[in-house]
């Protein structure tokens, strides 16, 4: 699960251990009892402390499955106090063609799962949805980051979320087709999605052999990772030492290395590939003779 990421903090909530207990023990009676009534602070609390908390995974971008609700227009993703509450909704899901999987967060992984939904655009977390005890929770209400712009030694935070967001949404999309095809919804997501790839700057990786990695299709095809944000590059790092360096989506053209057709947008989460030309470089002018006074 998610760490390296710009750190977030626990929204204040007044409530102690003691209450969080208390919280715990009405969420089950309410459960027994068929009730529909969950309050926020009771809901915020058994968040911090849940002693078992699943999300629905899209098994397509490997990250939480995002839904857009139709009323609100919030993007969320589903939790759940209970792995068969959960299964039951990635089941839902799946007829309706949505590759899904469900993940248990321990507790030590909380407050890095919840900041790290920050960077896809996520701003929202329906609990236990379509179940007697559901309820919509704000991330900001949760989870807070202090302002970006207020980093140590002039550094700049760089994340992507609008465009990360649309990738969710174009892959999940894109892969419930057997044949995909370039249906309108499809075609509105890949607009937003190059609108935003063109206004982001992104990082890619510089091996210690100052060589920028690439990657290679089953078809032979090359393309150049590239990434938005510290968390998906360490995704692809792991534990091999690279460098990191910062380019603008204008500049990709220039940096574009041997035969590749383009970038492939964070590979292990959302795998977008973009085709892009490479810019070729001017050549020098040829030196005329000068002519015989």
């Amino acid at each position: 699960m998610p760490s390296g990421a710009y750190p977030g903090y626990w929204q204040k909530s007044g409530i102690s251990q003691i209450d969080i207990k208390a919280v715990k023990r009405k969420e089950r009676q309410k459960m027994s009892d068929n009730s529909t009534t969950v309050t926020k602070q009771e809901t915020l609390a058994a968040l911090r402390n849940p002693g078992e908390l699943y999300v629905v995974m899209s098994a397509v971008t490997k990250l939480p499955f995002v839904k857009c609700d139709d009323e609100t227009y919030d993007d969320e993703i589903f939790l759940y106090y209970r792995v068969e509450d959960a299964k039951e909704k990635a089941q839902e899901l799946l007829k309706e063609k949505y590759l899904t999987a469900v993940a248990k967060l321990e507790d030590k992984q909380l407050l890095p799962f919840y900041t790290s939904l920050y960077t896809i655009g996520v701003n929202c977390l329906a609990v236990n949805y379509g179940t007697d005890t559901q309820i919509s929770i704000q991330l900001s209400d949760l989870v807070v980051r202090k302002n970006p712009e207020q980093l140590p030694d002039g550094k700049k935070l760089l994340e992507n979320p609008a465009l990360q967001l649309t990738a969710i949404y174009f892959m999940q999309e894109m892969r419930r087709q057997e044949k995909p095809q370039p249906t309108e919804e499809l075609k509105e997501l890949q607009e937003e999605l190059l609108a935003h790839y063109s206004k982001g700057a992104f990082i890619i990786a510089v091996q210690e052999d100052k060589q920028i990695p690439v990657l290679k299709l089953k078809n032979g095809d090359v393309y150049q990772p590239i990434f938005t944000d510290l968390l998906e590059f360490q995704k692809f790092a792991k534990d091999k030492k690279m460098r990191t360096a910062v380019i603008p989506a204008a500049k990709i053209p220039d940096i574009l290395v041997g035969d590749a057709k383009g970038v492939v947008i964070n590979p292990l989460s959302v795998n977008v590939q973009l085709q892009v030309a490479k810019r070729k470089k001017p050549e020098a002018a040829q030196a005329k003779p000068e002519a015989d006074s």
